[in-house]
């Protein structure tokens, strides 16, 4: 399975126009790859550099779909919840919301994990989980899954 985007190459930098000093909208993604009895596909972006790259303290949580239709390969530039695919839930990323907030690091260069997993069950309804509660409801379910990892610093 694969992972990529038009708007950055993996390893590369992703664009201002995806981050707190640009539009702040999800930058368009594209998967190919998902393995037969793919039920469901999960999608959380993450940062583990925050606060600072240099001494990190945690990883801060910018997306968590999940419930994804096996049948999408992508999403576009700018998705919003009202148009995401049917069936897709959304989770809370840490600004205590659901939906994209994209990167915003406070100092320095921060690696930005775009994580894809195929599923062997549909996930129940979790209301708007965070992501160590879509981590906990994947295990033992994971059948394939793919990285596109970008950076960004003011």
């Amino acid at each position: 399975m694969k992972i990529t985007s038009t708007a950055f190459a993996n390893n590369g930098s992703i664009p201002p126009r995806y981050t707190c000093d640009g539009k702040d909208i999800s930058p368009p993604l594209h998967w190919t790859g998902a393995p037969a009895g793919t039920q469901a596909l999960v999608l959380i972006v993450d940062d583990p550099d925050a606060p600072d790259p240099a001494a990190p303290k945690m990883t801060w949580v910018h997306w968590v779909l999940y419930n994804i239709p096996p049948h999408v390969d992508g999403l576009p530039e700018g998705v919003k919840h009202g148009d995401l695919p049917a069936g897709t839930m959304e989770g809370m990323n840490d600004w205590k919301r659901a939906g994209y907030g994209g990167p915003c690091p406070p100092i320095g260069r921060h690696r930005y994990f775009h994580k894809l997993y195929a599923l062997d069950t549909l996930l129940p309804h979790l209301g708007t989980p965070r992501k160590p509660d879509v981590e906990r409801e994947m295990k033992g379910h994971v059948l394939a899954e793919a990285v596109l990892m970008g950076t960004y610093q003011h």
